[in-house]
């Protein structure tokens, strides 16, 4: 393949303003720092990237001092998808644990003070909040990542977290775009596909995504997803009908749309990323996510000739590529202007005090606590046992969850242990001995190994405490059962203080 040489042309300058790449190691690279040079208008951020608040501020000081105007993205979701916080667990929860406490003023405050942290470290564009209803149960992906199961709740509080996230200076892409709610398919590993009509698509799915644009959310993500109501060949990232038809035209969204993660198998492994990149664009997205598994030069040289390469042939019209580059540019120029803090005198909410502390205040006041007749407090160090399944690839697997840490600084001499698949309950009985059990499970509903685990364990051990820490699906087991929805670290605290206290 022939490679397109660089320079300060239009054409090319305009072709990596629509990348959004990422990198590996905690300082830019130098081919990153020459791109930036070049024409390249943003940078996404990864776990890999960042050990510490200060390295981070340190980072993005020496992306803005090649490019003073760079966007600095981020898939910081708080709850269980943290990149922020990838080696500790999230001081925030996640969305269903907002929902479930359905207070718009407090998810408007935690979105506020999650917003912050991200500017106070240089961070101005999050690919957050998901504004998908989490209508299948049975969905793999998004599950906690959703506010709810209920359109006009899901809607509400999209509308609140932008509304929080921008107060603070950084820019919210709201996805995925139509609504990734409805799926039983990680669009990470294969190509999901949603059957809903038109009228269903309309009165639930796409409600979220109207309350977002009502609240003037910056970005719209697309996601890898193929809704045959709407276009029967193509999925949803790479549909003109989709995009420009649907977003751009009929629900009048005019700022910036981003690809979700272009290597993700949905795209990679059905159109390659080249390919898929330029469908895209052409589509109506402006900016192409890529850089969660690819993320060197060699990628951001591919897609950048396959972009110029495309205009050159006719394949993409090149004033639609233009227009893709504006859209990105003015979107830095709105962060640019838009500061690194929240307004003076930004409004507390009616219901918690904005702060530091309100991740953990949302926290305690999303658990849901079912006590059953055998129910006790935890007085003395229990065994917990954690029924571990495989983390989605949008959550890691490096990320801490459970309450085992929590339970053990409050009782010392707590143990923990992780079990998965058939003959977990006797493996954790074991290793329990003659100690109270604390069941922690994420999602029980939708593992049918952990299910009959989780029966066994409240079978053998009526005194049993459990801990779901995914969506509350499933009816309550145990003496005693908390529901935290979501797994980050401040739900897990919470859910220890109440452990300790009922």
């Amino acid at each position: 393949m022939t490679t397109i040489a660089s320079g300060t042309d239009t054409l090319t300058r305009d072709a990596l303003a629509v990348l959004q790449p990422g990198f590996t190691g905690t300082s830019a690279p130098s081919w990153l720092l020459r791109r930036l040079g070049e024409g390249l208008t943003s940078v996404g951020l990864f776990g890999r990237n960042i050990a510490s608040p200060d390295q981070l501020a340190a980072l993005t000081a020496q992306l803005r001092a090649e490019r003073g105007d760079v966007l600095v993205a981020i898939d910081e979701e708080g709850g269980d998808v943290t990149r922020l916080e990838v080696r500790t667990g999230s001081s925030f929860p996640g969305n269903h644990a907002l929902g479930a406490v359905d207070d718009v003023a407090l998810t408007e405050a935690v979105a506020r003070e999650l917003g912050r942290r991200l500017a106070a470290c240089g961070v101005n564009l999050n690919w957050a909040p998901s504004a998908d209803i989490n209508s299948n149960p049975e969905n793999p992906v998004i599950g906690v990542r959703s506010f709810g199961a209920d359109t006009s709740l899901v809607a509400r509080h999209t509308a609140a977290y932008v509304s929080g996230l921008q107060s603070a200076g950084v820019a919210a892409c709201t996805k995925h775009f139509p609504g990734h709610g409805d799926t039983a398919v990680d669009s990470h590993h294969a190509l999901p596909r949603i059957d809903a009509d038109l009228t269903v698509l309309h009165s639930r799915e796409l409600a979220p995504f109207r309350a977002a644009i009502a609240a003037g959310t910056r970005a719209v993500m697309s996601a890898h997803i193929l809704v045959p109501a709407l276009d029967p060949a193509h999925p949803a990232t790479l549909s003109r009908r989709v995009l420009t038809g649907l977003l751009r035209e009929e629900l009048g969204f005019d700022g910036l749309i981003v690809t979700d993660g272009m290597e993700m198998q949905a795209i990679s492994a059905t159109y390659g990323i080249e390919r898929g990149s330029v469908l895209a664009i052409a589509a109506g997205a402006d900016a192409i996510c890529v850089g969660g598994g690819l993320a060197d030069e060699a990628t951001v040289l591919r897609l950048r000739d396959a972009l110029v390469r495309a205009v050159r042939t006719g394949e993409l019209a090149e004033e639609r590529l233009a227009d893709a580059a504006a859209r990105v540019r003015a979107l830095a120029s709105w962060t640019a202007s838009a500061g690194t803090a929240a307004p003076a005198g930004s409004p507390a909410p009616a219901s918690a005090a904005d702060g530091p502390e309100i991740g953990l205040v949302a926290a305690r006041r999303a658990l849901t606590v079912t006590r059953g007749p055998l129910h006790t407090p935890v007085t003395e160090a229990p065994y917990v046992a954690a029924l571990t399944p495989v983390a989605n690839i949008a959550v890691g697997d490096e990320t801490p969850w459970g309450v085992g840490a929590e339970l053990r600084r409050r009782l010392p001499g707590t143990e923990t242990g992780s079990f998965t698949g058939e003959g977990a309950a006797a493996e954790a009985l074991a290793a329990a001995g003659t100690r109270r059990v604390v069941v922690v499970v994420r999602d029980v509903h939708r593992h049918g190994w952990m299910a009959e685990a989780l029966d066994a364990l409240v079978t053998a051990r009526p005194d049993t405490v459990v801990v779901e820490m995914g969506v509350p699906q499933a009816p309550p087991r145990g003496a005693l059962h908390i529901a935290t929805h979501g797994a980050a670290r401040v739900c897990g605290l919470a859910a220890a203080e109440a452990l300790t206290a009922l």
